[in-house]
């Protein structure tokens, strides 16, 4: 396999070191950039060809989400690959959905990162089991039965930050995001989910199990 040009997008320096070693340790890549933030990402995106970028969901300027899908106007064929702190249940499929090629968590393996970054730089896309199952039960029945897949990215995002007991002053902080937006978010979440409360969405993500 040829040594391909990486992009990798990861505000923590720790997790940008060691995926750096890692594919430099099986010399997989010839050109690596790091990037901390999502319009980072973007202007590399902008500025060159990549063969492989990996993507973090939580930027601290933009939702991973958000830098994929712009990402895939820019450059269609750009393999990308998500990793992520969140579950896969909750953003794997958006992902896959938005042109991702493969979503791992960051408490996957090394073996199981080297292998999707050899199996997307091959043209395929990596699904582990879990997700596979997750996507045959959809196909099945059509739909996804829970009621925060109603939620946009966004609105998903915000709801774990509440149900991880912040306010929305520290979201708003979080996200970089007016309390207003935040406020709104709130609202449409509440709306969705048919709770009346915080407290409410607080006892919803436990129960469904959005919080790490």
């Amino acid at each position: 396999m040829n040594k391909c040009r990486c992009l990798l997008a990861d505000d923590h320096p720790i997790v940008r070191r060691g995926v750096r070693e890692l594919l430099e340790e099986e010399q997989l890549s010839s050109e690596i950039c790091e990037v901390r933030s999502g319009e980072e990402a973007l202007a590399a995106v902008r500025r060159q060809p990549w063969d492989l970028m990996i993507l973090d969901i939580a930027l601290p300027d933009k939702h991973g989400l958000e830098v994929l899908k712009e990402t895939k106007l820019l450059q269609p064929r750009l393999p990308v690959l998500m990793l992520s702190l969140y579950p896969e249940k909750e953003f794997a499929m958006r992902a896959i959905k938005a042109g991702a090629s493969g979503y791992l968590t960051k408490q996957s393996a090394p073996s199981e990162l080297l292998a999707a970054v050899m199996r997307v730089l091959q043209g395929g896309r990596y699904i582990t089991a879990a997700l596979a199952e997750q996507m045959a039960s959809v196909i099945e029945t059509g739909v996804d039965d829970s009621l925060h897949a109603r939620l946009s990215d966004r609105e998903l995002q915000v709801l774990r930050l509440l149900g991880q007991g912040k306010s929305v002053s520290t979201i708003a902080e979080e996200l970089r995001l007016s309390v207003k937006t935040i406020s709104t978010y709130r609202a449409r979440i509440l709306e969705k989910l048919s709770c009346e409360s915080t407290g409410e969405l607080i006892r919803y993500a436990i129960e469904a199990r959005l919080i790490d």
